[in-house]
């Protein structure tokens, strides 16, 4: 199989994660950068971030159409991330392939296990009002934010797999309003990573990420149609049982 088509099918799984989901897009398209288009760790995860950003972007605009942005608490949330995400871009090209590799894996796998498990609806007097007000102390929804930015900047994630439970635990937002708040999120944190990847930028082949973004962008917007027709714990199982093998994979290449 030619590698445009491993491109393509790779692109459209991808921008059906994160736009059914939110997230977990970049979560799939490292490893398929990777493995089956032959990226190194590095470029990878800089190019993860350019197909991220340009798919998550698309998908928001679908989303603030449809009334699922909290733009006020969403670009508050996000700004926390802007400095650690352009700090931690800065380190990653530096650090050892293997163990970006195994640091990938072992965040996959933790994103898997929290797709598997079993939801926790959170009871609060702010959930399912639509409002922009937060519930808890700004110091713990800042420090959460900084927390997505950095994860975003070192392993080339958007952190939509971790910003939509934040989104729904720590401001209390119902689950439509996460999902679409996250790729705002999403999307400042993995710009203000690629202002600091200038290095891992050059020599990229846009041959494989032009089709390979093609593809996740018309995926997104499937995977928007397909959220309001399956069930969200169907949907997010199977991508659950997926990114379990893929983290268990790439674990064990980085170990062997």
């Amino acid at each position: 199989m030619s590698t445009l088509i491993l491109a393509l099918i790779a692109g459209a799984v991808a921008g059906l994660a994160l736009g059914a989901l939110g997230g977990g897009g970049s979560m799939l398209a490292v490893p398929a950068l990777i493995y089956l288009l032959g990226f190194t760790p590095a470029t990878a995860t800089t190019a993860a971030l350019i197909i991220v950003t340009i798919t998550t972007l698309t998908a928001l605009f679908a989303h603030a159409r449809a009334g699922n942005v909290r733009w006020k608490a969403g670009a508050a949330f996000a700004a926390a991330g802007i400095m650690p995400a352009a700090a931690a871009g800065a380190v990653a090209p530096h650090l050892p392939q293997p163990l970006l590799t195994a640091a990938f894996a072992v965040i996959a796998a933790v994103s898997a296990a929290g797709m598997l498990r079993p939801a926790r609806v959170p009871v609060s007097a702010g959930a399912g009002t639509g409002t922009d007000a937060p519930v808890v102390s700004p110091g713990k929804a800042a420090g959460t934010g900084a927390g997505l930015g950095a994860l975003t900047g070192l392993l080339g994630v958007g952190g939509g797999f971790l910003a939509v439970p934040a989104l729904v635990t720590v401001l209390a937002f119902e689950m439509q309003a996460a999902v679409g708040t996250s790729l705002l999120v999403i999307a400042v944190n993995s710009l203000a990573s690629l202002a600091t990847r200038g290095a891992t930028a050059t020599g990229l082949d846009w041959a494989l990420i032009a089709p390979f973004t093609g593809a996740a962008i018309l995926g997104a917007w499937d995977g928007k149609r397909l959220a309001s027709k399956v069930s969200g714990p169907h949907l997010k199982r199977a991508f659950g049982i997926m990114l379990l093998a893929v983290a268990a994979f790439m674990l064990i290449d980085a170990l062997v």
